[in-house]
């Protein structure tokens, strides 16, 4: 991962010089083994395998049904469209050679980190696998361990998709921006579509593929073999195995870059008054490659498990409507399918305006609401209650209200346009320490409403499933839960836009940092800044989007629990009481896991960092030349220090997270236990990672609005105190806040594997 020894060589002149080259800091390309060995392979015996494997997966569906034949198209399409972004974005320049050579370096680093992290991260994989085997030893362990296969090989791959695309991309925006706005903006929407059409499309045609082959393979429906309605609890352990990887990539991925970004800026903003990502700071490279890999590569991980575990869940739940047609097995899938097709039009649509100036898009509500009424008619109706589909259309309503009121409270709480944030720069005036207060104060109070509006969206959900009409065979509702279900894919069916626009904040990031390592005008870092700016929006939406669908979807998980347990028990359980002591403990004790998984996070931040603070002073004070620009900086030494430092620490608060759950659910305690445990620890864990990621947004952006000119500007004691509540925040909203909500998702998963083992 050391960047070669040519970085230490060469000379730089003085800044007013505006140098024009760099020493080439690229060590030899990476390519996947899985990729050399396939363009090794002659073009038309590639070509015609790729055609005898469409062939069979094609035959499979439609022995299966109709239904997952028209998933299989709609996936097959969106990855074409994928390939036709990926030329549009391929095919523009990469600008001057210095703009080339810093991204070359960035590139480096990101694969470099990428192809070690996921090393170790496969290797833990295949123990876990191997221990699932061992506990099950039957049939259905075969099955369980090939669906935690491959949910984690695809999970791996959306996170090297999301970072393949992102390091190639963030150079053509730098280039793209010396023109104008308008094409800048474009290039990176389009870069961040290639990457959410991959992996929304990977999430459902892993899915749909299994549930087929299973389908044919175990002779579902024919006499004496096993329920449709049964078929979804096999696909359980592909939803494990996405969130395992989701959450390391997470964890690794975010200590990376907040590692990294806290060390450059303590030392080079607060003790040099250096710019962001300005040449002469050791950390910049490092910096740059976290974006990578921390926003990128685990944010594609991260979405590809949330969708996944939302479209297994609600498959289990249906299920449970057995008097009912298979439809309610398979909508998810629909949905999921109709999201490809709308996100892909949403994403081509995207424009600059005229004036050259960017604004933050947003998906058109009423196509997404006709996306619902069209699945819901198609695959809900049933003769039994001939209104039931309209009542999960508004279900599904609902969902979407909620993802865009979770979207506009987490900007009107981390944008610098509007109250809250101004007063946390207000409070910077005063100094670091009522900076720090604001910004706690401002987190803790950014909890009460998105809590509410959960609250409406469940109740509301299950109000209107149970009056939907469908009734089991005693005359009792039974839809109250699919209800919820519907709600979450209502919340998770913009998901393929959401990850756009999330890609599209580290690019713009990127693509600013190459601006202004190369030294490029003014005018183009002005366009970049632009973006930027667009992009922290973005980001911060976004990931108040993730905990609000991370929430339905926690609840969604739960409920399937509950009805595994029932199914492996045959013996209902729908209530959990904690006046027992044993389960009372087991809920304290998931509460406590969040605080100290939280805890672990921030630590392995911090401690990075310091190894980071140290090597930068070191290099300042033992090169004084680097001030000057008569001398290089080590930006390899950097990069080394955080990519060793973040596959050490996240080890600890991952195997907490797997542990956990498997030491509280042993037979002794059981499965209410394991229920009060996950309940609290959803409870908790939403709380907490609304809280981090506020504040964290939150002190971001009160910084960056001080940036602008404001309350003194740059370099002023204001400004000071906004770093440092800055760096304060970034371990809160990069790394813990965002692995929290994995976290609630991927003790729900292990917990549905394991059920049988609780019993």
């Amino acid at each position: 991962m050391m960047m070669g020894e040519d970085v230490e060589g060469g000379s730089l002149g003085s800044y007013q010089d505006r140098p024009r080259t760099f020493p080439n800091m690229r060590n030899k390309a990476y390519t996947p083994l899985i990729f050399r060995i396939l363009m090794g392979i002659n073009v038309r015996v590639l070509f015609i395998l790729l055609l005898l494997s469409l062939g069979m997966i094609f035959y499979i569906g439609a022995s299966t049904s109709g239904i997952i034949v028209f998933v299989f198209t709609v996936c097959i399409i969106s990855f074409l469209l994928s390939i036709y972004l990926t030329k549009w974005v391929l095919a523009k320049d990469e600008g001057p050679p210095e703009m080339a050579q810093i991204s070359d370096a960035i590139r480096d680093g990101a694969e470099g980190f990428f192809r070690t992290q996921y090393g170790t991260i496969s290797k833990m994989a295949m123990l876990l696998a191997l221990l699932i085997l061992c506990i099950y030893l039957s049939v259905t362990a075969f099955v369980t361990v090939t669906s935690f296969l491959l949910g984690a090989l695809c999970s791996g791959a959306a996170g090297y998709v999301g970072m393949w695309v992102s390091v190639r991309a963030n150079v053509r925006v730098s280039s793209a921006a010396r023109r104008s706005a308008r094409e800048a903006l474009q290039i990176a929407v389009r870069s961040g579509g290639f990457s959410a059409m991959v992996v929304v499309g990977m999430a459902v045609m892993g899915i749909a593929i299994l549930y087929a082959i299973f389908y044919v393979w175990l002779g579902v429906d024919s006499p004496g073999s096993m329920k449709v309605t049964e078929l979804p609890l096999l696909l359980v352990g592909y939803g494990f195995g996405a969130s395992f990887v989701a959450l390391f990539a997470q964890l690794g991925g975010g200590i990376y870059t907040k590692a990294a970004d806290v060390g450059a800026d303590l030392v080079g903003k607060v003790e040099r008054g250096i710019p962001e990502d300005d040449p002469r700071n050791p950390a910049v490279i490092a910096d740059l490659v976290g974006d990578n890999v921390g926003d990128c590569a685990a944010r594609g991980a991260d979405l590809f498990e949330s969708i996944a575990a939302e479209i297994i869940s609600a498959m289990i739940l249906g299920g449970t409507m057995s008097k009912h047609p298979s439809g309610f097995i398979l909508f998810p899938l629909v949905v999921h399918s109709f999201d490809l097709v709308i996100s892909s039009i949403g994403v081509l649509s995207i424009r600059g305006t005229r004036k050259g100036s960017v604004k933050s898009p947003m998906e058109d509500p009423m196509a997404v609401l006709q996306n619902f009424l069209q699945s819901t008619r198609w695959m809900l109706y049933t003769e039994q209650a001939p209104s039931a589909w309209f009542s999960f259309a508004l279900c599904g309503l609902v969902g979407i209200i909620t993802a865009y009121a979770f979207v506009w409270i987490s900007k009107y709480y981390t944008d610098y346009k509007y109250e809250p944030v101004r007063s946390l720069a207000l409070a910077s005036s005063t100094g670091h320490g009522t900076n720090i207060i604001a910004g706690v104060s401002l987190g803790l109070e950014s909890t009460a409403l998105p809590v509410l509006i959960i609250s409406v969206a469940i109740v509301s959900a299950f109000w209107l499933g149970q009056n939907s009409g469908l009734v089991d065979e005693s005359g009792k509702p039974i839809g109250g839960l699919f209800g919820t279900a519907v709600a979450t894919m209502g919340m998770l069916s913009t998901a393929g836009y959401v990850l756009t626009m999330d890609m599209f904040g580290p690019i713009a990031d990127n693509a600013g940092g190459i601006v202004e390592m190369s030294q490029q005008p003014e005018s183009v870092r002005e366009i970049t800044d632009v973006l930027d700016a667009v992009g922290n929006t973005t980001k911060a939406t976004t990931k108040g989007f993730a905990i609000g669908s991370a929430a339905l979807a926690s609840f969604l998980l739960f409920s399937a629990y509950m009805d595994e347990v029932s199914t492996f028990a045959q013996e209902p359980l729908t209530q959990v009481d904690i006046a027992i002591p044993e389960v009372f403990v087991g809920g304290l004790l998931g509460s406590m896991l969040i605080f100290l998984f939280s805890a672990w996070a921030c630590s392995a931040v911090g401690k990075t960092a310091q190894e980071v603070v140290n090597e930068v002073r070191r290099q300042f004070i033992e090169r004084p030349g680097i001030m000057e620009y008569k001398e290089k900086p080590d930006y390899g030494r950097c990069v080394a220090i955080v990519a060793s430092a973040s596959l050490r620490e996240m080890i600890k608060p991952g195997a907490l997270a797997i542990i956990s759950p498997m030491v509280v659910g042993q037979p002794l305690l059981g499965a209410k236990v394991v229920a009060a445990m996950l309940m609290f620890a959803t409870v908790s864990g939403i709380l907490m990672a609304l809280f981090l990621n506020t504040a964290g947004g939150a002190w971001d952006n009160a910084k960056k609005y001080i940036e602008t000119g404001v309350l003194g500007g740059k370099g002023s004691d204001c400004h000071k105190a906004a770093v440092t509540g800055d760096t304060v925040g970034d371990p809160f909203k990069d790394t813990a806040g965002p692995s929290l909500h994995v976290l609630i998702k991927m003790l729900a998963t292990i917990t549905l594997v394991m059920a049988p083992i609780f019993l």
